[in-house]
């Protein structure tokens, strides 16, 4: 498995890959219209390969400028930002921004403002307590049967509330190297207690089929890894990389699920839609997770018409989680009582395949740790008071047991 820089010139010729949407509407996508005015020079194949679209990502401050309109808070920050997360996003993710308006939730989530740069009480750098639970470089396991298994501190977008913000900040951009992996798959290899590996990262779709087969191939090889799963958020901010070719990849290794992180519902465009259906039509099942946002997500509105979206898209919704105290994020983070009244909202009001587990990360290394609205009232005698969706108070027949 070379170790390839996924943002690397590496000799793969740049191919649509038969490209999301060309020739499948009368007029461009808004994608390509926002291709059309900031990257004239690109082809529709280029935009529509998603290495060209990893090598031209907004990263400093002067590209940002000649796109976003920037506020004084925002350019004061990326002047200094330093050493912290880097700014990359994806000139197709940019293209679903609201260029003019700071608060678009894309905009909130992937630019830095001057609060990321103070650190409130309760805030770490590694809040979950993952460095701790490290048994081998990049290999957490806290869980008794499965284990998280970080490939790569590379993603195709950097999000301003990333738990793992300290990873990509102090050492830069680059993939794990083929010793840490072996590494790894030795002592998933000696430990037949785990049956499920999550890979994650960074984001291991940023890698190329071959070096991303040849960790699935050996993790195969184990017999006592029943399931894998795959984290990612490439199909929502880099669906090019979703090709036919990675598909056909995929379903070689069945059963493989994928975890894929969304967060409004803005961003299920008709490309996201595309890339969602390849991976179903590939028999690869797909749950989302979602982080509570201030200002963002945190309303029964905009969190039902993503739950919608994503079930239209053969998507499970699976978690919200309530956002991890990772230093400089109290500007995103709701309280727990809000993360309760929307799924309050959702529950009874909509299918209840719409509605995700709500988890805290219990910080310290506690691991997902849901959350519901009471629905138990008390009781009266041998029957149990229950509240509906409604409000309204039932009892069930529930005779204390001797």
């Amino acid at each position: 498995m070379p170790d390839v820089q996924p943002d690397a010139d590496d000799g793969v010729p740049e191919r649509s890959s038969a490209s999301l949407l060309d020739g499948e509407a009368d007029e461009p996508s808004q994608s390509r219209r926002f291709q059309q005015r900031f990257f004239p020079d690109a082809t529709p194949a280029q935009w529509n390969d998603w290495r060209w679209q990893v090598r031209h990502r907004i990263r400093d401050l002067a590209e940002l400028d000649r796109i976003v309109p920037l506020t004084d808070d925002e350019r004061g920050v990326i002047e200094q930002i330093g050493g912290r997360l880097p700014v990359g996003i994806t000139p197709y993710y940019a293209s679903i921004m609201d260029l003019e308006d700071p608060a678009d939730p894309v905009r909130v989530t992937l630019v830095p403002q001057g609060a990321e740069l103070l650190r409130g009480p309760g805030e770490a750098d590694d809040p979950l307590g993952e460095d701790h639970d490290s048994v081998v470089p990049g290999l957490v396991h806290r869980y008794p049967d499965r284990v998280l298994f970080l490939v790569t501190n590379f993603c195709a977008v950097y999000c301003r509330y990333c738990t793992r913000a300290r990873l990509v900040g102090h050492t830069g951009e680059f993939h794990f190297n083929v010793a840490q992996y072996k590494q790894a798959i030795d002592y998933i290899a000696a430990h037949p207690e785990i049956r499920d590996v999550l890979i994650s990262g960074g984001d291991p779709l940023t890698m190329d089929d071959r070096r991303l087969e040849g960790l699935l191939s050996a993790l195969r090889a184990i017999p006592h890894v029943e399931f894998l799963r795959i984290g990612t958020k490439v199909p929502v901010v880099l669906p090019q990389r979703i090709t036919p070719e990675l598909c056909a990849m995929l379903k070689r290794y069945h059963p493989l699920w994928m975890s894929i992180h969304f967060m409004h519902p803005n961003e299920i465009t008709p490309e996201v839609s595309v890339a969602l259906n390849r991976l179903a039509d590939a028999g690869v099942p797909m749950g989302s997770q979602t982080v509570l946002l201030k200002g963002t997500n945190d309303n029964v509105p905009t969190m039902k018409k993503l739950m919608h979206g994503l079930l239209r898209n053969r998507v499970r919704p699976y978690y919200i989680y309530q956002c991890d105290p990772i230093s400089g994020s109290a500007h995103l983070r709701t309280s727990v009582s809000k993360g309760l009244e929307i799924i309050q909202g959702l529950r009874g009001h909509t299918t209840g395949y719409a509605v995700p587990a709500y988890v805290i990360d219990g910080p310290g290394g506690g691991g997902k740790i849901q959350l519901l609205p009471d629905a138990v009232v008390g009781r009266d005698g041998d029957d149990l008071l229950l509240r509906n969706f409604e409000g309204g108070i039932y009892r069930y027949p529930d005779p204390q047991q001797p």
